[in-house]
């Protein structure tokens, strides 16, 4: 609540510094002239200049900034304050504050005040990202069998469009003379060593989606739609209430559904690394209420997940209290092997500190390494952050985020400024600069070097194999007994060659021969760089005229349509045509076991010849016999290492002392050749991938959607609450509001609620997911007229107390001592019955019996401790069947 206050002078004014020609202000932290400035961590120089900036005398105090700059002796002893620059909501987890500070203009309003002073203090960007459900969606019908008999869908007349054919049966005519399946007509064609066309990019036939309800199909450009009409219908009121807020409310962003993830708008649109407002300038930092906000710290702003209560504090003006924490170093050295992808780095790097041991810890990464990743990397390792259990993984601002900011919504005017003022205050460094190293509570050196490439296999993910020794590795599983790894293949069969023919060619299967090479684009290889990687590989093995061989069953399963543009955009979708992978469509395919089956003539090689083959993909499962029944070798690899063993046609090759492949000049070419270096691979990143998400996405933030255009919300400084809404409702929270706080009263002749032992989480008290029919929450929306289907989930109704104080200790999982078995269920004491927790919190209510709550270690551990504050409070204090009446707190508590 933003109130006047006599002004005086800044304790530190004289720190004041300006730049462009005296224009903007800012706090010049160098003017200290403290030795110690130079040595601290810049994650804590951040917290300093926020604390010199704020330095009020009474949420900050000049102690305060002494203890932070003395943070050598000061780490995990002091406690300091931190005032954010930003507030960060998703809807979820937003919807409650700002019911609350609606409910605050009312209280205002009825002693006479003016509710205009009721407004965040700290900038707040609430996005509405929580609220879709996937009522429409594609249908996965790969390989589902026709009840009907005769011909499916699109089968009558052939394949649409210029969908790749998919032989029907193992003894069907396909038999894949052209990359990819052909006719026994296309046989005559010229083989795939001719090439194709660059230009000859397919076009692909979409599966079927269909209304769940009606199983009727629906077009798939009407899905996201159809999913929005459902969206705007469920949440109406909901969506109403936050266009209110957003004209209301200063200090109030709301972005709109549809435009984006929480953390995707945050990182591409939001995030401003320097905050210049009311004539000055200084770091950008954000709490946000999600444990991955720390996301943002690979582009250098400061942030971490916060509960509800914190995330409100710091919106009404008050700092974070946080004990000033240790800083772990992590020093990244050494050179990335060639053939690391951003992936082996980022898993190799948590792997490394998951192990160090620094929950609670900030990590700083510094050191010669860190200028080898890109900023997507960067974001990707922060990302991780609650892996680790670190509170921050910060990567300072250096020359490679200005190159990314580049490509963003940085004018160059912007960048300008940055860049002098982060100079000025030295929050901008040189990983390669020794001298410009701090000082860290401890060091974790991780050489970069020693993250070598990696496969998974042959027959369990968790079996890993380095590329450097696969071939050794594959060569002793087949001389192992029949085993997690082993294959035992008798000395003498071993070296066995298999001819077949295929589509009139002469070819030879031996054991490790590639018959299955899938890139897919999913769970971790959804990282546009390794995508890319794998697409200027193949670009380069074209160009040095290099062919899969035909029989080889390759596929490129995208994931989403986003990576196919990104794969078009960047030029590479082609080239990977032209190998052989073609886009099969959008779904699970390989790792399911949904492979076209593979030419007659290859599998009856195998089975001539007892043969171990292989089949490699970048997907997560690979079980033995899973991708198909004669393959029993089967690898997890990355996608480009994907593209490289189809090139090679085997697993048992070493790459580097033996080549990939021969042209038809008879030119060696070996995988060092073609490989794209990282600088390559960041580059096409920089220019494809991220320019074009940045500007779909500033696209749909200027635009806005209709849906959202179109809601009509009230025009008036208090909210007029729906008193028949079931999804916005006021607290009671303020209904006693006075000028005066009320002295405490004592607890006496309380009745036990629940009776709890340890580790009592939030997911055990804070009403989250769907509502259970049987539930209190959902006879009070019966009692409303709305039926299951209209249930929703606690989620999006936790703007309304009623719902989410009858869902407080819902959970199934809850283990209750009165009971003895998990439920929501506790023992009423007076009537010796057994009762819904609201039920009997309710009747002790009535009875005017005051409630307290036993609980064990760890209580309220977790995340969404807004509603575990809220709820527990609501239910042993006030009854919620009608209306609220809050007496002096606390009548009831908790031991």
């Amino acid at each position: 609540m933003a109130l006047s206050s006599p002004v005086k002078e800044h304790p530190y004014s004289h720190l004041i510094d300006t730049l462009q020609d005296g224009r903007i202000k800012f706090f010049n932290l160098q003017k200290l002239n403290d030795p110690r400035y130079d040595k601290l961590p810049l994650s804590i120089r951040v917290l300093l200049e926020a604390a010199i900036r704020n330095c009020d005398g009474f949420y900050t105090k000049e102690e305060d900034v002494q203890n932070i700059l003395d943070w050598q002796q000061q780490q995990n002893k002091a406690e300091v304050p931190f005032s954010p620059a930003r507030v960060l909501l998703q809807d979820f987890t937003g919807i409650p504050a700002m019911v609350d500070l609606a409910a605050m203009r009312d209280a205002v309003a009825k002693h006479g005040m003016d509710p205009n002073l009721v407004n965040p203090k700290c900038p707040t960007d609430l996005i509405v990202d929580h609220s879709l459900q996937i009522d429409y969606s594609k249908c996965a019908i790969q390989n589902a069998p026709n009840p009907g008999g005769g011909d499916g869908p699109n089968q009558s007349h052939g394949p649409s469009r210029s969908t790749p054919s998919r032989p029907l049966s193992r003894g069907g005519s396909q038999c894949g003379g052209q990359r990819g399946s052909c006719s026994k007509a296309a046989c005559s064609d010229p083989p795939a060593s001719s090439g194709r066309s660059p230009a000859s990019v397919q076009q692909i036939e979409n599966t079927p989606l269909l209304c769940p309800f009606h199983l009727k199909p629906v077009s798939e450009t009407d899905t996201a739609l159809k999913n929005q009409e459902m969206e705007l219908t469920r949440n109406k009121e909901r969506l109403q209430f936050f266009k209110w807020c957003s004209k209301a409310f200063k200090n109030v962003n709301v972005v709109p559904p549809d435009v984006g993830a929480v953390h995707q708008v945050n990182l591409e649109y939001l995030s401003r690394v320097i905050q210049v407002r009311d004539g000055f300038i200084y770091p950008d930092s954000v709490v946000g209420t999600d444990s991955h906000t720390t996301m943002i710290n690979g582009l250098g702003i400061l942030g971490w997940g916060v509960g509800g209560i914190e995330s409100e504090a710091v919106m009404l003006g008050q700092p974070v209290s946080l004990t000033l924490p240790q800083v772990v170093g992590c020093k990244l050295v050494g050179t990335i092997n060639p053939l690391t992808t951003s992936i082996d780095i980022v898993l190799g790097i948590t792997k490394h500190l998951r192990q160090a041991g620094i929950a609670g810890k900030f990590v700083e990464f510094f050191g010669p390494g860190v200028s080898q990743l890109s900023a997507p990397d960067r974001t990707t390792i922060a990302n991780m952050c609650p892996e680790y259990n670190a509170t921050v993984s910060f990567f300072p601002v250096d020359q490679v985020t200005l190159k990314h900011f580049k490509k963003t919504n940085f004018t160059q005017e912007k960048l300008e400024l940055l860049e002098s003022y982060m100079k000025a205050v030295k929050l901008l460094r040189s990983y390669e600069d020794p001298s410009e190293d701090p000082e860290y509570s401890e060091v974790i050196e991780i050489n970069l070097s020693s993250m070598a490439p990696y496969v998974s296999g042959p027959k369990r993910p968790q079996d890993r194999v380095a590329v450097s020794s696969m071939k050794e590795d594959f060569q002793s599983c087949l001389d192992e007994k029949v085993g997690f790894k082993g294959f035992h293949i008798s000395k003498e069969k071993q070296d066995i060659l298999v001819p077949f023919l295929h589509c009139g060619q002469e070819y030879q299967l031996a054991h490790g021969s590639v018959v299955i090479a899938a890139v897919i684009s999913c769970t971790n290889n959804c990282n546009p760089s390794v995508m890319l990687t794998a697409g200027l590989l193949a670009k380069k093995a074209v160009e040095a005229g290099l062919v899969v061989k035909p029989y080889i069953r390759t596929s490129l399963a995208p994931g989403s349509g986003m990576v196919t543009h990104y794969l078009n955009t960047s030029g590479v979708l082609p080239y990977f045509s032209q190998l052989g992978f073609e886009v099969i469509g959008y779904g699970c395919a390989t790792c399911v076991g949904n492979t076209a089956p593979l030419p007659e003539t290859v599998v009856d090689a195998i089975k001539q010849g007892d043969l171990v083959a292989c089949g490699v993909l970048s997907g997560n499962r690979h079980f033995e016999g899973r991708l198909c029944d004669c393959v029993r070798a089967n690898y997890l690899a990355s996608p480009p290492l994907v593209v490289a063993y189809a090139l090679a046609g085997t697993v048992g090759i070493d790459f580097e002392k033996e080549p990939l492949g021969v042209t038809s000049e008879g030119k060696e070419v070996y995988l060092c050749d073609i490989w794209p270096s990282r600088e390559e691979v960041q580059q096409t990143e920089e220019d494809t991938v991220i320019s074009s998400i940045f500007k779909d996405l500033r696209g749909r933030m200027e635009q806005g959607n209709t849906f959202w255009n179109n809601i009509e919300c009230p025009d008036s400084v208090v909210f007029p609450w729906d008193h028949k809404s079931t999804y916005i409702r006021s607290p009671s929270f303020f209904s006693k509001l006075s000028k005066e706080v009320p002295p405490p009263q004592s607890i006496e002749n309380a009745h036990v609620l629940l009776f709890l032992g340890d580790k009592v989480t939030t997911d055990h008290i804070s009403p989250a997911g769907s509502i259970a029919r049987v539930s209190a929450a959902a006879k009070y929306l019966l009692s409303k007229r709305l039926t299951p289907r209209e249930f929703n989930s606690y989620g999006a109704r936790r703007g309304n107390d009623a719902v989410m104080t009858r869902g407080t200790f819902a959970s199934i999982k809850l283990q209750n001592r009165f009971i003895g078995k998990p439920g929501p269920k506790t023992w009423h004491i007076p009537s010796g019955q057994t009762l819904d927790v609201f039920e009997a919190a309710e009747r002790y209510q009535r009875d005017g019996i005051p409630l307290i709550i036993l609980a064990g270690k760890d209580y309220g551990s977790g995340n969404s401790r807004d509603w575990v504050a809220k709820g527990p409070y609501l239910l042993v204090n006030c009854s919620t069947h009608t209306s609220f009446n809050m007496g002096p707190l606390p009548r009831s508590g908790y031991i």
